[in-house]
C-alpha cells in the first residue's frame, strides 16, 4: 500500500501561510497592576474594565482586584502607604486617575504659570465650538472640526478654561463646557452674553462661490 503524501500549496499549508494573526502576550500576574497604571496614565478618557483586560490579556475578576489595590495604594490604604496626590477613579462605568479635589487649585496655578502663551487658532476655535454648544463631548467637537482635537482639548482643560462637566451614562463620552476663568477672560457674566453668531455669517443674498 502506497501513503499519498500532501503535496505542496495544499489547503493546510496555505491556512498556516496565511494565519497571521498577531495576539499580544499577556503580562505575567505580578505584573497586571503596574501595567495597568501605565495605560490609566496616559488615558483620555475612562477605561471600562473589560478594555483594560483585553489591553493586559488578564480574566475580568483579575483585573477588578489589580483595580481595588491600585485604589487602596494610592489612598493610603496598603500597608505603610502614603495618601497620593491623585486618585483612580470609577466614572460612567470607567476608571480613570484624577488630580485630588484637594490640590486642584495648586495644579491649576502652575499650569497656568507654565502656559502664558497666547492660545492657538486651533485651540482658539475649539474653545469657540465649546463654548457655543456646549455641553459637548470630545467625539462631538472633532465631527464639527473635522480634525483630531485631544491634544487641543488637553491644552484648554490645562488652561483652566473648559472643564469635565458631566460622563454620559450610555457611551462614557466625557461632556465638556466652559469655566468662570474663560467669562473672566472675555469680561462678561454669563455664557449668555457672548455675540449671536447668526449676523456674521453669509445669508446667501449675494449667492455663494461655486466650489468644485
Amino acid at each position: 500500500m502506497t501513503v499519498e503524501t500532501m503535496p505542496e500549496g495544499s489547503a493546510a499549508d496555505v491556512t498556516e501561510a496565511t494565519d497571521t494573526t498577531e495576539v499580544p502576550a499577556p503580562v505575567e500576574d505580578a505584573r497586571i497592576e503596574r501595567a495597568l497604571e501605565a495605560i490609566l496614565m496616559v488615558a483620555d478618557e475612562p477605561m471600562s474594565v473589560v478594555t483594560l483586560a483585553t489591553a493586559v490579556g488578564a480574566p475580568v475578576k483579575r483585573v477588578r482586584q489589580a483595580i481595588a489595590a491600585l485604589v487602596a495604594d494610592y489612598d493610603g490604604e496598603t500597608d505603610g502607604g502614603v495618601r497620593r496626590g491623585f486618585e483612580l477613579r470609577e466614572v460612567g462605568g470607567g476608571w480613570r486617575i484624577y488630580v485630588r479635589d484637594e490640590f486642584d487649585a495648586v495644579v491649576s496655578g502652575y499650569v497656568l504659570q507654565q502656559n502664558p502663551t497666547k492660545l492657538s487658532q486651533a485651540a482658539l476655535e475649539t474653545l469657540a465650538v465649546i463654548a457655543y454648544k456646549q455641553p459637548i463631548s470630545r467625539g462631538a467637537i472633532a465631527s464639527i472640526r473635522a480634525v483630531n482635537v485631544d491634544s487641543v482639548v488637553r491644552t484648554l482643560l490645562g488652561r483652566g478654561l473648559i472643564t469635565e462637566l458631566f460622563t454620559d451614562s450610555e457611551t462614557g463620552a466625557i461632556n465638556y463646557g466652559t469655566t468662570d476663568l474663560l467669562l473672566s477672560q472675555l469680561g462678561i457674566n454669563t455664557i449668555d452674553e457672548l455675540p449671536k453668531i447668526s449676523p456674521l455669517l453669509d445669508d446667501g443674498a449675494e449667492g455663494f462661490e461655486d466650489v468644485r
